[in-house]
């Protein structure tokens, strides 16, 4: 009798241990684990996918971080190069300008999205940043000598190969399927200069960096040789100042005169920081001189580009 009573609590046991095993593979899509709500959380944090899909790839791939993550970016690049097709009419004017200087090279980057919510993202500044750099990298690969100034279309820059490997395509697709909005990245402009010129630089509406990259609403570039001795950075950041309050289109020479208000020429207009000179007059008592420069405003019209 206690056998046959010890046999069927056993066997009852099992039955209760097969049944819930069903249960969990029926709950989970046939595996044996289900997410583990840490590595869920960890994953989120790390990807900034939403927490469903970060649980559904833990499952996939039984509590794997790594597979999960990798599978998690392949179907944002999927569904971001779907969303990028969808997307790709709506108008995208906000944005942000990235500005880089690095030895004696420039480059400024714009980078454009839908809504000043999505400039203001980690994920978009990320990205600006991203493209940035690539555009660096791939201006000293060149390893070209003396005066350069490069101009960037959108196509050029999509081409590029990031820092850590992606095209720059791929990691567009990538961060439109994660933010869901109509991202695109725009055009850049780069410098090169020898040894002993300068290039100012400034940035104005400048949001939270992730990095110590600046990022705004506008940028300046601004090339140019002399000025005191130790006071290149100021002057430069005085000059790119200039630049983005007044946007100049052309430069014009050190001997115009300044037709007023609406003057465009760099030299004759009354300078910013100082309206007791022009630009002109000011360069010349510092005894410095402007080659070239360059004016970003986020989403304006590209006709505006100086050549």
């Amino acid at each position: 009798m206690a056998v046959s009573i010890l046999f069927r609590s056993v066997k009852t046991n099992l039955a209760k241990v097969n049944f819930q095993k069903h249960v969990q593979c029926v709950h989970t899509g046939c595996s044996l684990l289900g997410a583990d709500k840490a590595l869920v959380v960890k994953l989120r944090k790390a990807t900034g996918y939403t927490f469903i899909n970060c649980k559904k790839a833990l499952e996939k791939f039984n509590n794997d971080i790594e597979q999960a993550e990798s599978w998690l970016h392949e179907q944002a690049q999927m569904e971001g190069w779907s969303k990028a097709h969808k997307l790709e009419g709506r108008r995208a004017k906000e944005g942000l300008i990235g500005l880089l200087t690095q030895d004696n090279a420039a480059v400024m980057v714009e980078v454009n999205c839908e809504t000043d919510f999505v400039a203001r993202n980690e994920k978009f500044q990320q990205l600006v940043q991203d493209v940035t750099l690539a555009t660096m990298a791939h201006h000293h690969s060149r390893q070209q000598s003396g005066y350069v100034k490069s101009m960037w279309s959108a196509e050029d820059l999509t081409k590029l190969t990031m820092v850590d490997g992606p095209l720059v395509a791929d990691q567009l697709a990538l961060t439109i399927g994660r933010l869901g909005e109509n991202i695109s990245v725009r055009r850049a402009v780069s410098f090169g200069i020898p040894a002993n010129w300068h290039i100012g630089s400034y940035v104005h509406g400048a949001v939270m960096e992730i990095s110590s990259m600046p990022m705004g609403r506008y940028g300046a570039l601004v090339v140019f040789q002399g000025g005191p001795e130790g006071q290149a950075e100021t002057m430069g950041k005085k000059l790119g100042q200039h630049i983005v309050g007044e946007a100049p289109i052309t430069l014009g020479n050190i001997e115009d005169q300044s037709c007023g208000e609406s003057e465009t020429r760099l030299l004759p207009q009354t300078f910013l920081m100082d309206p007791r000179y022009t630009v002109g007059q000011y360069l010349r008592l510092q005894n410095a001189h402007v080659f070239d420069f360059m004016r970003y405003k986020c989403g304006e019209s590209i006709a505006q580009e100086v050549e």
